[in-house]
């Protein structure tokens, strides 16, 4: 084959890969419901309630993978805290994950001393983390749409501006 018919095959699959990538993105773009599917969940919180993903059907969730030795996380739980204040009673919540280095103890203790409002799970066998894509650094934060797609993802300091500017959107 010559060179001209190479290059021009690798030039039409070129053109096609991205567009592709721009079909996906503007699809992500205009319907802002991210394009992955939340992975289900299904734990008990520290009063021993069950907690499920299903539990949040229609309704926006955040999902917060934290610590109780990692300081980024322990700085966040005002903020956290006030995001769920303000936007409780409009149908949202927040679902903070501790992961299973922490004991449950510790957990429990740091829960009680911050006065954290939203629910708290202890990932005690690390399921949840390895469900929600091998999590594995703290804190990484998961934003859920009202139709159960994950539209954002961050690992470290979230942006939460960004955050409400989807809760007012889905709960106005």
């Amino acid at each position: 084959m010559s060179k001209l018919k190479l290059d021009r095959k690798a030039a039409i699959g070129g053109v096609f890969i991205i567009l592709v990538l721009i079909a996906v993105g503007a699809a992500w773009i205009t319907t802002g419901d991210g394009v992955r599917e939340a992975p289900g969940f299904a734990a008990s919180n520290l009063e021993g309630e069950a907690v499920s993903l299903d539990d949040y059907d229609g309704r926006p969730v955040l999902i917060s993978f934290w610590a109780t030795d990692c300081p980024e996380c322990i700085r966040e739980i005002p903020t956290l805290n006030e995001l769920h204040a303000d936007f409780r009673d409009r149908g949202f919540d927040i679902v903070a994950i501790a992961m299973a280095h922490d004991r449950e103890s510790r957990v429990r203790s740091m829960s009680e001393d911050r006065e954290i409002a939203y629910t708290v799970i202890h990932d005690e066998a690390g399921d949840l983390a390895s469900t929600w894509g091998g999590v594995r650094l703290t804190p990484t934060t998961f934003l859920v749409s009202p139709r159960g797609r994950i539209v954002y993802q961050k690992l470290g300091e979230p942006d939460f501006d960004q955050i409400r500017d989807h809760l007012e959107r889905w709960l106005s």
